[in-house]
Parts: C-alpha cells; sequence; structure tokens
C-alpha cells in the first residue's frame, strides 16, 4: 500500500509508513529535478517494479482526477502529444494506469530511463530496495540528441 501527499500527513500515518522523495530529470538538465513529490510506503523493502507501477499509478491517479490541460507522467500516453510541460491528449480522457505501469516497465526495461536510489543505479526490475524517510529516487529520463 502507499499514499501519495504533497502536504502533511496526519500523525497515524506517518508512523505506519515510509516516504520517500520522488524526483524526475533529463538529461538535458541534469542537476535540477523537473519535478519533486513524495511516496508512502507501507513497508520498508520493495522491488524496482513496485515502485515503478506505483508511482505511475500515483501520477495516472491524479491526472484523472484533476483532468489538467497537460500529463505530466512518467511515459507518454497513447494519442498524446509531447508539449514543454508533460503531454497533451488529442481529446480528454480517462487514462488507464495499468497500461501506463506497463509502458513504464518497458521503458525501463529497453533503457529510455534509468532509476538512481540514493545516486546509486538499479538495474533489475526485481531487485529489493531498502527504503527509508531518507532515500531518494530519480527517475533520470533520457533526452535524444539534436542534429547529432
Amino acid at each position: 500500500m502507499y499514499l501519495f501527499y504533497n502536504g502533511r500527513l496526519p500523525t497515524e500515518v506517518l508512523k505506519m509508513s515510509t516516504t520517500i522523495t520522488i524526483c524526475d530529470a533529463t538529461t538535458q538538465n541534469w542537476g535540477k529535478n523537473d519535478t519533486v513529490f513524495n511516496l508512502c510506503f507501507a513497508q520498508e523493502t520493495i522491488t524496482v517494479r513496485d515502485l515503478i507501477r506505483q508511482r505511475v499509478q500515483t501520477e495516472v491517479t491524479s491526472y484523472n482526477k484533476n483532468q489538467p490541460a497537460n500529463f505530466k507522467g512518467l511515459v507518454q500516453p497513447a494519442d498524446a502529444e509531447r508539449t514543454l510541460n508533460g503531454f497533451k491528449l488529442r481529446r480528454s480522457r480517462l487514462i488507464d494506469w495499468k497500461v501506463q505501469a506497463d509502458e513504464a516497465v518497458e521503458a525501463f526495461e529497453a533503457s529510455r530511463f534509468f532509476i538512481l536510489v540514493d545516486d546509486y543505479q538499479v538495474s533489475h526490475l526485481d531487485d529489493n530496495l531498502a527504503i527509508t524517510d531518507n532515500t531518494v529516487v530519480t527517475f533520470l529520463k533520457l533526452v535524444p540528441l539534436v542534429g547529432g
């Protein structure tokens, strides 16, 4: 179980969970994070696959609830175009988090992004991660060179 938040949690939730910091960066802006948010996990050991799937479920759930103009997620949804601020869907609709999570897992396996846990690169979906409240996870998206 996990919770997504950008603010204060009740004390009872904080005692039962581990809160990690998620940062998004690209090879173009390394050192400057595009997005920073927190995820709470009930357990102190998770797999890379679980991390990806739960992160995607959280961002898709938030998008579906609020329906902003752009989807700011880990991977591009089908029928969407890339914009400066994420992805714009050609028509307004709900996004299926399971489809997005499968796409994200495939993208990780294809090395379209890397994951750094406390500045250590993880390589396999089934790697176990021991997390604490001080854990920082960076999703580093690769950006193709232009004019190369």
